[in-house]
């Protein structure tokens, strides 16, 4: 017993040694780790620029202004598909948004028994693993006809509107707006969830103690609380929409035209790719490496904006 206890101070000290090694080595592993995903998107980025540097010699920043779509003549412009990727994205937002975060507040209150809530948050993620093209052919089948009689009504009766404006004929940037709704409310629904439910329980103790109903609650405390995440989730949506290929090109009508109207035929980068890419060459295979590129800037724009915010709102 006595020599366990004379060795006990060196066993600890070897083993704090070790420990100490071993933190070292996770530390710098986490880095490399960190490096190579920076290292993976560099090198994304500059083979995508590398396939596009013909294109940008010969067109410069003129590609993002030009509406024409010409392989036989060499005449090339992503100002359509730009407008209809912000545009579409844009729509299915502001279908999602409202949507998701009322669900997320609902499935983070007790408003519903604690199974029934279970089985709606496995419903909600289960949306996230469904494949793009069978949101595609369900939007082809079910949606389009659907949304096709509404606009319809829409354009008898708000016709004045330019976004009601012209007679919808099928697909068109309106349906392509509500997939992406419907492909986006999962990571809206899930990401707000998570950020209201990791709110400290005193916040909703205090609100309460000091007379607040629960909808005041939940309004004027939870929401601004978990704000930041909320837009994180927001963002990370908008990226997920911007990004999306085969449903919405299924869904959008792939026409290279700039219009008001949402009930007309649009197109979007990642469509114009999807469509192009297997039969272009020459100078077409530098055009459509620049329009990913440009779609890639815009990306990366939409993540740094979140990144802004969500600093923004964390100082505050």
């Amino acid at each position: 017993m006595a020599t366990n206890t004379q060795n006990l101070p060196s066993a600890i000290k070897n083993r704090s040694e070790i420990e100490k090694s071993l933190d070292r080595s996770f530390i710098w592993l986490t880095r490399i780790f960190a490096l190579a995903i920076a290292a993976t998107l560099l090198w994304i980025t500059a083979q995508v620029a590398i396939g596009a540097w013909p294109a940008i010699q010969q067109f410069g920043l003129g590609f993002l202004a030009e509406s024409t779509w010409n392989p036989v003549n060499n005449q090339y412009g992503v100002l359509p598909q730009v407008y209809g990727t912000l545009v579409s994205s844009f729509v299915g937002l502001l279908l999602a948004v409202p949507i998701g975060v009322g669900t997320a507040i609902l499935l983070s209150e007790d408003f519903l028994p604690s199974k029934v809530r279970l089985v709606l948050v496995f419903l909600v993620e289960l949306l996230a693993a469904i494949p793009s093209v069978v949101y595609g052919v369900w939007g082809i089948f079910v949606l389009v006809p659907i949304v096709t009689n509404l606009g319809k009504w829409l354009n008898s009766t708000l016709g004045f509107l330019p976004i009601f404006s012209t007679t919808p004929t099928g697909p068109g940037m309106l349906p392509a707006g509500v997939i992406l709704a419907i492909m986006t409310l999962p990571i809206i629904t899930a990401i707000s969830r998570d950020a209201l439910i990791s709110i400290p329980p005193t916040l909703r103790q205090a609100a309460v103690g000091l007379g607040a109903t629960r909808w005041e609650t939940i309004f004027q405390v939870l929401i601004p609380a978990a704000f930041s995440g909320i837009v994180s989730a927001v963002m990370l949506a908008l990226g997920r929409a911007m990004g999306e290929t085969m449903a919405v090109t299924m869904l959008i009508g792939n026409s290279n035209n700039i219009s008001l109207s949402l009930l007309a035929p649009a197109n979007t980068i990642a469509s114009l790719l999807a469509n192009q890419f297997s039969e272009a060459s020459g100078l077409q295979v530098a055009a459509l490496m620049y329009a990913a590129l440009v779609l890639f800037v815009l990306t990366l724009i939409v993540n740094i904006f979140a990144e802004l915010i969500v600093i923004r709102m964390k100082r505050i």
